[in-house]
């Protein structure tokens, strides 16, 4: 077998298709090589390919287990048949219709190695074979034309090097105009095509020889750049800001950049509002979502209350009665708030009786005939809403039925009849997502917004929670006093003196304590530390099992405390061996703890939603994740949006809650070291919270109360300031 890991190139007949998946393209194919006195086993990119068919590969060789060597296959070039046999069985193998063994049979005795060139270029001389009439020569050359279209375009593309997935998608999208089009414009690609971003564009350009400073170019750098800033939270961005942004992505001056953007805004492109000390900038579609937004909430705080709850202090007092608890003064105001306001914000920290409130909502409603309806972002909030409160608890997408980004909350014309609703996490919730709520709602709805502002925002667009609160037009109750059995506990002491600028107390070696603090001044000493932790000391001491139970987080995903070194590591610890499935650099195994990274509205999978990878196909390049219970099925291409989460951002772990978080935390996280940061770490760990690092880094993210400004302008839409 040749050496692996070199690039090789090979020469032969495609016997068979073993498998190929109509949605990506990718297959498994046994080639006859020319070089190997017997077949072997290919993978990769087959659409378009025919058995029979002579063939060029380039690509290396990978060991997958229990199926053996196989070669993966990054190109592939057609190549036209040598030999009489090889042509025979080019010719039926079913991409020419109407032409079977037979037909070819007769065809080469007639014509021999010139058929191609006649079915190229004479069709009319194929009626010289009896059964062949004018319209079947021409069905002939037609169906040969459009193989050979494919194949062109295939080979094309990829001398751009675009890869064979991403050729796959072009052509299908352009057909044979594919090449063309991308002579012209590139950057369409970065409208037209999914998962095809400007860097790809970019690329194919500087291969066309088209100017730096193209219009095309220039637009789609700036759309680029916006895109960018708003996956990074931002629902706008100032236009002096966002044209030195672009500038340094485009590599060119600003007075250029800035004259196709003052185009693209006159175009109706971009959309701007004007606010001092600056004019920010919008994509549309996040424009108009905030917009609907204030205006929506406008809208249903001025409708009246359809069922209001009468006596409150009495319905109050019986709650309390009924469960044998006394409500303090704020938790007192919020339930009364929630059963006579339209709409109303509860927030507050761990410990607070958050739950609590939910509770008495949701009793005093049920005794009064009041319809309650419960939804949090994600599937694991819902879980634990539903646990707490002992009712049915929803994802927002599920209890809207969203199906699709384009597809509005619910069908057109209808409204979810409740006539309250609680969401939990609410700064969790993004912009797109907050509004789908709005319009899925009927007017006489009344809104219960329940969550913790000091945690960090949406990982989408918008600061949602942050935003109604800070505009003073809904009545918002905050809630600050720590109950008793919530005070035992160091996790929740501790958030809430991070939350004040103080230091987090350590339990030193307190076996019955819930927070602790490893210091180790040397990053791979903490790495030592933490994979210790996960798999024997955590598990010996408290029971939790690693893969289920125990979570790392870190801040950034670089370095060797963060999240991509860290999956690295672990996944190599606790889940060795068994099938496997390399995409790109990343591999998966059967055993696997895997984190969605977008919404897959066809999965019914969500950015954040963790699962595990209970079965990997290597033959077909495949694998399901367990999902809650579902099973999802990948393919090769959309395994771009899984990664393996033994560790995960910070930001990625808001909404899950964890029996057991391992938080990396050292002073080379440098500019991630934040308050808020700190503070939505130590908030997941349900029983036990070990910080592992160093006490600079603890105290700059305790001082640094500075949060990572994010541009909106829903606070003001509220007030009626734009």
């Amino acid at each position: 077998m040749a050496e692996k890991n070199q690039e090789h190139v090979y020469e032969g007949i495609l016997e068979k298709i073993v498998y190929q998946d109509d949605s990506s393209g990718w297959g498994v194919a046994r080639i006859a090589v020319t070089q190997h006195h017997e077949a072997i086993t290919v993978t990769g990119m087959v659409y378009g390919l025919h058995e029979g068919e002579r063939i060029r590969i380039q690509g290396r060789w990978e060991n997958k287990g229990s199926y053996g060597d196989q070669f993966r296959m990054d190109a592939c070039t057609p190549l036209k048949p040598d030999t009489l046999s090889g042509l025979r069985e080019y010719l039926c193998s079913g991409f020419i219709k109407g032409v079977g063994r037979e037909t070819a049979t007769r065809l080469i005795d007639a014509f021999g190695m010139e058929v191609i060139t006649i079915i190229e270029n004479t069709p009319e001389v194929l009626m010289k074979i009896p059964g062949i009439g004018k319209r079947k020569a021409r069905i002939i050359q037609a169906a040969w034309r459009k193989h050979h279209e494919m194949s062109d375009s295939m080979i094309l593309l990829q001398s751009l090097e675009v890869s064979a997935a991403y050729a796959y998608k072009i052509f299908k999208f352009y057909g044979g105009n594919a090449y063309r089009v991308l002579q012209e414009n590139p950057y369409r690609l970065c409208y037209e095509i999914p998962g095809v971003g400007f860097k790809t564009a970019d690329r194919i350009a500087l291969k066309f020889g088209i100017s730096r400073q193209s219009p095309f170019r220039i637009r789609a750098g700036i759309l680029y750049t916006l895109g960018e800033i708003c996956e990074r939270g931002h629902v706008c961005y100032p236009d002096t800001l966002l044209r030195k942004s672009a500038s340094f992505i485009l590599g060119l001056p600003v007075p250029v950049i800035s004259d196709t953007l003052e185009k693209m805004i006159l175009d109706n492109e971009l959309s701007v509002d004007e606010m001092a000390p600056d004019r920010l900038v919008f994509l549309n579609a996040l424009h108009e979502a905030e917009r609907e937004t204030a205006l929506y909430l406008k809208s249903l705080a001025g409708t009246a209350i359809n069922k209001r709850v009468p006596a409150l202090s009495k319905a109050v007092e019986w709650f309390e009665r009924s469960n044998g608890i006394s409500l303090a003064k704020e938790q007192r105001q919020a339930l009364e708030g929630a059963l006579s306001e339209k709409i109303l914000v509860i927030t507050g920290g761990p410990g607070t009786g958050k739950t609590t409130l939910i509770k008495g909502i949701i009793d005093i409603c049920e005794r009064r005939g009041i319809d309650v309806e419960l939804c949090a972002p994600t599937g694991r909030a819902a879980k634990r809403m539903s646990e707490a409160a002992n009712r049915e608890a929803k994802t927002i997408h599920r209890l809207f039925e969203i199906s699709s980004t384009d597809q509005p909350a619910y069908a057109e014309g209808r409204t979810l009849k409740t006539d309250k609703l609680i969401i939990d996490e609410v700064s969790m919730v993004d912009t797109m997502l907050f509004l789908r709520v709005l319009k899925g709602i009927s007017t006489h709805t009344c809104l219960i917004l329940v969550g913790d502002s000091d945690q960090l925002p949406s990982v989408g667009p918008g600061n949602v929670l942050g935003d109604i609160i800070r505009s003073g037009c809904v009545k918002t109750i905050r809630l600050t006093e720590i109950f008793r059995q919530s005070r035992e506990s160091l996790i929740i002491s501790n958030a809430h003196r991070i939350n004040q600028g103080l230091m987090p107390l350590d339990a030193g070696d307190a076996g019955e304590s819930d927070f602790f603090f490893i210091q180790r001044e040397e990053p791979g000493e903490a790495l030592e530390v933490i994979k210790e932790l996960v798999s024997h000391r955590i598990p010996r001491r408290f029971g939790f099992y690693p893969l289920r139970d125990i979570q790392v987080l870190s801040p950034m995903h670089k370095g060797i405390l963060g999240v991509e070194n860290l999956n690295k590591e672990l996944q190599s610890l606790l889940n060795p061996d068994g099938r496997e499935i390399f995409v790109g650099s990343r591999r998966f195994r059967e055993g696997d703890k895997v984190m969605q990274l977008k919404n897959d509205y066809e999965r019914a999978v969500f950015n954040g939603d963790l699962g595990v990878v209970v079965f990997v196909d290597q033959e077909k390049k495949a694998m399901e994740v367990e999902f809650e219970g579902a099973i999802a099925r990948y393919e090769v291409p959309d395994m771009e949006n899984l990664s393996v989460a033994y560790a995960c951002s910070i930001h990625k772990s808001q909404g899950n809650e964890f029996p057991a978080v391992v938080l990396a935390l050292h002073s080379q996280h440098g500019i991630m070291l934040q308050r808020n940061l700190l503070y939505t770490a130590v908030t997941r760990g349900k029983s036990l919270v070990i910080l592992v690092g160093n006490t600079k880094a603890v105290g700059l993210a305790t001082s640094n109360v500075r949060r990572s400004q994010r541009h909106t302008l829903l606070a003001q839409r509220l007030k009626g300031m734009v």
